[in-house]
């Protein structure tokens, strides 16, 4: 193992940094795809250089390092704005990880109940601000604040357990 990772880990860092501005992300996210490329190594065909091979595997992490930080903007931030930030971060994987959000949220939704579901569509799917949403649902402003805080803490509960 410690051979393997001193040959890759370079490349491998390299490569990540430029895709992921932040060091430490890059640090951890490289010693996760040396790590997962070590433990896949029995599975290597040969089809293709093991550096290359490697890559692969490191564009694929990238891509869910990626798709899972956008989820967490959505989930945790009150700050839409932030969701502009993460699209211009994701670079050329940014279309099919869109897809893949997109899909991976609606699926997420319909496991909700309905009022759930219906005030996460009303507040970032069709955005409106929560005294519209509580206008359009007939409620007090606190209890559209009080039932997004609840929807959003089933959603985080339900897209964590998907992703463990």
């Amino acid at each position: 193992m410690d051979v393997f990772y001193k040959k890759y880990f370079k490349i491998v860092f390299g490569y990540v940094k430029r895709r992921i501005n932040d060091e430490k992300d890059a640090e951890e996210l490289s010693n996760t795809i040396i790590l997962s490329a070590w433990n896949s190594l029995p599975n290597f065909s040969g089809k293709s250089s093991e550096k290359n091979w490697i890559m692969g595997i490191a564009r694929h992490k990238i891509v869910d390092f990626y798709r899972k930080k956008r989820i967490k903007t959505i989930l945790f931030s009150s700050l839409p704005q932030l969701e502009d930030v993460a699209d211009k971060t994701i670079g050329p994987e940014g279309d099919s990880l869109k897809l893949e959000l997109k899909r991976e949220i609606k699926e997420i939704l319909n496991e909700l109940s309905e009022g759930y579901g219906q005030i996460l569509r009303l507040k970032y799917i069709d955005e409106l601000k929560n005294g519209q949403i509580a206008k359009y649902l007939k409620k007090s402003y606190k209890a559209v604040e009080s039932k997004l805080a609840r929807a959003r803490a089933k959603f985080r509960q339900i897209y964590e357990r998907k992703n463990s």
